[in-house]
């Protein structure tokens, strides 16, 4: 018998035929771990992904996240996305719906008083869309018959309001007003009557009433729409009465000084 025994492969020698084995083969190594995770699949978005989006654009312009160009920006690239990939970008850089992003610190006058937010502000506008519909936060109709109404103050303006003056007179303030919906309805009847309407600087206002010996006026305009602000629908008759749309800013309330005391 020969002592001859086989020799062992150097390792170089079995790194090298390791990697031609390897070359031959067609699959070539088997991969280690899962695939890293790539860019959004060209998959192609159906019309309801579309507008989710768009709902969700709308959201923001209401919380006052957009303004209006940007907003119409977006709302042409959504239309126009094909993809996933193309309609992802468009609320990136929006919270999540009911989420409450970081408030920043509010300014703070002399001697610690902290300073109050106006109430036709921008930043105001979304914190006064209360929600709801209905009668939220108050009746929904006010009459006057040979007397008068008011409406004013901090309160809350339904999604739709019917006023009627006969012989008589109504108020309808709206500088304090929160919201239930970002567009609300007042519809007025007046009759020898009249019924006056006070909304702040911002808001949009639609006056579509039919007057028959009398009118419908709105003489103030209320500016440039502010981001977030409501809109303001007026309808109604006014048959030898009238309603008038005014425009003031929010009252500005004094606070009083205390005068130092006289030490003794």
């Amino acid at each position: 018998m020969s002592d001859e025994r086989p020799e062992k492969p150097l390792p170089e020698k079995a790194l090298s035929e390791k990697a031609v084995s390897e070359q031959a083969s067609p699959a070539g190594p088997s991969p280690q771990g899962p695939p890293a995770e790539g860019p959004l699949p060209a998959l192609r978005a159906s019309d309801a992904d579309r507008e989710r989006v768009v709902d969700r654009l709308r959201d923001a312009v209401a919380e006052g996240r957009l303004d209006m160009d940007e907003f119409e920006e977006r709302l042409d690239a959504a239309y126009r996305s094909r993809t996933y990939a193309e309609l992802e970008p468009l609320t990136r850089d929006l919270p999540a719906l009911g989420a409450t992003a970081p408030l920043a610190a509010a300014p703070t006058a002399p001697g610690g008083l902290t300073k109050a937010v106006p109430a036709g502000s921008d930043a105001a506008w979304p914190a006064r869309i209360v929600g709801g519909g209905g009668a939220a936060g108050g009746p929904a109709m006010a009459v006057a018959v040979m007397s008068g109404f008011q409406r004013k103050g901090n309160w809350t303006m339904p999604a739709r309001f019917h006023a009627v003056a006969f012989w008589g007179g109504g108020e309808i303030d709206l500088r304090e007003a929160n919201f239930a919906q970002r567009e609300v309805v007042i519809n007025c009847v007046a009759i020898m009557g009249g019924i006056q309407i006070t909304v702040p600087p911002g808001v949009e206002v639609d006056v579509r009433g039919i007057g028959v010996m009398g009118g419908f006026d709105q003489r103030d305009s209320p500016g440039p729409v502010e981001p977030g602000a409501p809109r303001v629908v007026v309808t109604g008759l006014a048959f030898w009465g009238g309603v008038e749309v005014k425009v003031k800013p929010p009252k500005q309330r004094s606070v009083s000084k205390q005068k130092p005391r006289k030490e003794l």
